[in-house]
C-alpha cells in the first residue's frame, strides 16, 4: 500500500509514466498539471497535427492512450484511479481529471501490466505466418468493451472494404501539401527533440501487406523480412459516439487491447489513415453497419520472435509534460 505518501507526489509520478502512451505520429499532444489532490489532462494544441487531425480526433484518442497508461501506473504502485472526463465545459482542453480513490493490494496482474507499458512498440514489420487465435481475438474484443469501446474483427472480405478506405485516404494525403508537410516535420531523421518517429522505426523498404501502412517522406532504416501479411488478422476499434468523449474512451480502449495483445504475445499496428478522413471513416462505417462510430482500425499478428523488435520512439521528458500547481508545461 501507499496511503503514505503525498498524493500529489503519487499522481504526478503516475503522469511521468503515462509518457510511454502510444499517440500519432509520436507527438504525445498531452500535459499533465498535478494539484494536491488531483491530476488534470489537457490536450496540447502546439503539438496537434491540424492537418492531418483538423478536428482532434487522434489528438484525443492519444490523450485517451496516455491516461489509460496513468491509471495503468496507479494501479502497480496500490491506488484506484477515479477519472471524471471532460470536467469543465469551459475548459474544452481540459479532457479528464484524476483522482485517487481507494488504496488497493498490489497484484501481479497490475504490476505486469505496467511493465508492459515498457515493452509496448509499434511494429510496421510483417508479422508470422502464425494466425491469431480465435479466444485471444475474444479476449480483445471484451477488453474494449471493458473500456466503454468495441472491437470488430474483420472478416475476409471486409478486410478488403478497409484496404481500398486506407488506400483512398492515402491517395489525399499525398496530394495534399500541408500533410505532406506535417509528415515530413514529424517522421524520419534522428528526432533529437524526443518526439516524432525516427528513422530505425521505419522499415527500409515498403512491407507486403493486404492493407498498405503508412507511406513517409523518406524510407527508414528498419530492417524487413520478406514475408506477406496473409495471416495477419484487422479490426476496427469503434463506439457509440463520435465526439470527444467517445474518442477519449476510445483512446484507453486502444491502450488497454494494446498491453492486453502485449501480453498474450500478440504485436499491434494502428492504422489511423483509415479513419482520418471522411470518406474512409463513412466506408468504415458501413463496414460496422452503422452500428458505431470508428475510432481507429489495426492489425493483429504474431511478431517474428527470431528477430527483436523496433526501438522505442523518443520520449519527452517529464519535466517537460508534467507539472505542479502553480506550474504551466510547455
Amino acid at each position: 500500500m501507499t496511503s503514505d505518501r503525498d498524493a500529489s507526489e503519487v499522481l504526478a509520478e503516475a503522469a511521468a509514466a503515462a509518457g510511454a502512451a502510444p499517440s500519432i505520429h509520436n507527438t504525445q499532444p498531452w500535459r499533465w498539471l498535478a494539484h494536491q489532490d488531483a491530476l488534470d489532462l489537457y490536450a496540447e494544441r502546439t503539438r496537434q497535427l491540424t492537418a492531418t487531425d483538423p478536428d482532434g480526433r487522434m489528438l484525443a484518442i492519444s490523450c485517451g492512450a496516455a491516461l489509460h497508461h496513468a491509471r495503468v501506473a496507479l494501479a502497480a504502485v496500490g491506488w484506484q484511479a477515479v477519472v471524471v472526463p471532460l470536467p469543465d465545459p469551459a475548459q474544452p482542453d481540459l479532457l479528464a481529471r484524476i483522482t485517487l480513490g481507494d488504496a488497493v493490494p498490489i497484484s501481479p496482474e497490475a504490476m505486469r501490466r505496467y511493465q508492459t507499458t515498457q515493452l509496448r512498440r509499434t511494429d510496421r514489420r510483417p508479422v508470422t505466418r502464425q494466425t491469431v487465435p480465435r479466444p485471444v481475438l475474444d479476449t480483445l474484443a471484451q477488453t474494449a468493451d471493458g473500456e466503454g469501446a468495441h472491437l470488430h474483427i474483420l472478416h475476409p472480405d471486409q478486410v478488403d472494404h478497409l484496404a481500398a478506405a486506407v488506400a483512398h485516404a492515402s491517395a489525399v494525403d499525398a496530394e495534399d501539401p500541408a500533410i505532406q508537410a506535417e509528415l515530413d516535420r514529424w517522421a524520419g531523421g534522428a528526432r533529437t527533440e524526443h518526439t516524432g518517429i525516427p528513422d530505425d522505426v521505419i522499415p527500409a523498404q515498403t512491407p507486403q501487406t493486404d492493407v498498405p501502412i503508412r507511406t513517409f517522406a523518406r524510407s527508414g532504416t528498419l530492417p524487413i523480412g520478406g514475408e506477406h501479411d496473409r495471416t495477419a488478422t484487422y479490426a476496427i476499434l469503434y463506439g457509440e459516439t463520435d465526439d470527444p468523449a467517445g474518442w477519449l474512451r476510445g483512446g484507453q480502449a486502444l491502450s488497454a487491447v494494446w498491453l492486453t495483445a502485449v501480453e498474450l504475445g500478440v504485436g499491434l499496428l494502428p492504422i489511423s489513415e483509415a479513419v482520418e478522413m471522411p470518406a474512409s471513416r463513412q466506408a468504415l462505417r458501413r463496414v460496422l453497419s452503422f452500428f458505431g462510430w470508428p475510432y481507429l482500425a489495426m492489425r493483429l499478428g504474431i511478431p517474428d520472435p527470431d528477430h527483436p523488435g523496433p526501438a522505442r520512439t523518443p520520449r519527452l521528458p517529464a519535466e517537460q509534460v508534467v507539472g505542479r500547481s502553480g506550474e504551466y508545461v510547455r
